[in-house]
């Protein structure tokens, strides 16, 4: 298995990503397993790039993943809020609640 590469703080979830992955019967562990090792879906190369320099920075991490049904959800960690590298939280979300 792969190593974690960086704090992922609380993980949360708007009642949209619920409702959204329950709907494709699944828990979220799988894509919150992806995002933590930087599989970070479909997202573009410069987005990918802003990820990268976010392991050094502590800025925001984003994935966009696409559920069976086609459903687009976000997982997003918060940038960093302390010198010793603690998030805020990682959120599952759709699009539109962001």
């Amino acid at each position: 298995m792969a190593e974690i590469r960086f704090d992922l703080g609380p993980i949360v979830a708007t009642p949209g990503a619920l409702e959204a992955l329950q709907r494709n019967g699944m828990t979220g562990l799988e894509l919150l397993a992806r995002h933590c090792r930087g599989d970070w879906g479909e997202l573009d190369d410069e987005d990918k790039q802003a990820n990268a320099d976010a392991l050094q920075t502590g800025a925001r991490i984003m994935s966009v993943y696409t559920l069976p049904d086609g459903t687009k959800i976000w997982v997003i960690t918060d940038a960093e809020i302390s010198d010793d590298h603690a998030r805020q939280a990682t959120t599952f979300l759709l699009p539109d609640d962001y």
